[in-house]
């Protein structure tokens, strides 16, 4: 594992953050998602992301 600036790097981490940012401005800007609109695929999508965030901070620690 390498160290960058305090942080460990992580491929999988670096390429699920990217597809949420894609899933992110695809839903905004062409399927009019809007946080805290009430719809509920965009809701989806940030619990599924902080549960993925929150199983990988766990899964890290000693």
């Amino acid at each position: 594992m390498t160290f960058s600036i305090g942080r460990s790097s992580s491929s999988i981490g670096t390429a699920t953050g990217l597809a949420v940012a894609l899933v992110a401005i695809v839903g905004t800007q062409f399927l009019g998602w809007e946080w805290g609109s009430g719809q509920l695929v965009p809701t989806l999508i940030g619990v599924v992301a902080a549960v993925v965030a929150l199983v990988t901070v766990l899964s890290r620690r000693d």
